[in-house]
């Protein structure tokens, strides 16, 4: 009799995703991989395209799914999003992969069918979800009692980035996909992160219906943080267990464990870092749900290649 597979979800943002799904897809032969992305995007390429398609902002789908391609991730990600269309009128600013996904939802009238589109022309080895068909906005409300509307306004703060969030929200209800509510519950391993904490990982878990699906999974929850935050970027928390304990106030329940990059930095790459307008966040607690090891990839980053071994570990508890 076959085995059955164990069953995988990746929760966040494009880039974040990406990570966790070009390690996550080391493991199509025991696993059923899924991604549920965030809706909220509010800037660039996704945000023209959102407005004038009435479409749902695109990017980050777009490279959670080049991200379960058994070809080379970065090589697709230069192809499909970084290379953006110069001097040509409308084109400019945009990217292949944006404009392909918007085309052929407007062909199919389905969006969830033009992602799967995308995932068969690059042998996609999961399938990748919006979280919500609905559009909705996010809102920060701070400590002070201010309220900052929208995505881009939340992950590049224009106010004292003294003022930590107190509590992030939609500007309307939307649903969770039906789809995603039932993956959720069937699911075993939940994986958050890594990525922006705000404005991708708890982005996504906002929609109606997302808070009761993880009420009704037995899944283990998979806090994948890695090591650092932007430094000009969200006003949340800046330890590791402030991450964790804010992370689980939006959750029915506890993480299961977490994972932490410990590398030990040179000066070099503690500059490099400096110029990219990254911080590095301290491991300030003993908690035995994390599990601290060196993931750091040459040049500075997270490296799939060194974290996915570790969840072979996991997957044969």
């Amino acid at each position: 009799m076959e085995n059955k597979k164990i069953k995988v979800m990746s929760i966040g943002g494009g880039n974040g995703s990406a990570f966790t799904l070009n390690a996550l897809k080391q493991y199509k032969d025991i696993a059923d991989i899924s991604a549920v992305v965030s809706v909220t995007d509010s800037t660039g390429s996704s945000r023209v395209l959102r407005d004038e398609f009435d479409t749902l902002p695109v990017g980050d789908i777009m490279r959670a799914v080049l991200a379960l391609s058994p070809y080379n991730y970065k090589i697709l990600k230069n192809i499909f999003y970084k290379n953006r269309f110069d001097n040509l009128g409308k084109l400019s600013k945009h990217n292949l992969g944006n404009l392909a996904l918007v085309l052929m939802q407007d062909y199919a009238g389905d969006f969830v069918s033009a992602i799967r589109a995308l995932e068969c022309s690059i042998e996609a080895r999961g399938k990748v979800w919006p979280v919500s068909l609905g559009r909705a906005d996010l809102v920060a409300e701070l400590e002070d009692g201010q309220k900052i509307i929208s995505e881009g306004e939340i992950d590049k703060p224009k106010y004292d980035k003294k003022i930590k969030i107190k509590k992030l929200t939609l500007d309307k209800k939307i649903k969770i996909l039906p789809e995603v509510k039932e993956l959720l519950e069937q699911a075993d391993y939940i994986f958050f992160g890594p990525g922006s904490f705000y404005t991708s990982i708890i982005a996504t878990i906002l929609p109606d219906g997302f808070f009761e699906a993880l009420q009704n999974s037995k899944a283990k929850f998979v806090f994948v943080f890695g090591n650092a935050r932007h430094t000009h970027g969200e006003t949340g928390p800046k330890q590791l267990s402030e991450f964790i304990t804010t992370l689980e106030g939006y959750l029915p329940r506890k993480i299961d464990l977490c994972y932490y990059n410990n590398h030990e930095f040179d000066d070099v790459e503690r500059k490099i870092y400096n110029k990219r307008g990254w911080e590095i966040v301290p491991n300030d607690s003993d908690d035995s749900r994390i599990i601290a090891f060196d993931y750091e990839r040459e040049g500075t980053g997270l490296s799939w290649q060194k974290f996915y071994p570790e969840l072979k570990k996991l997957f044969e508890k």
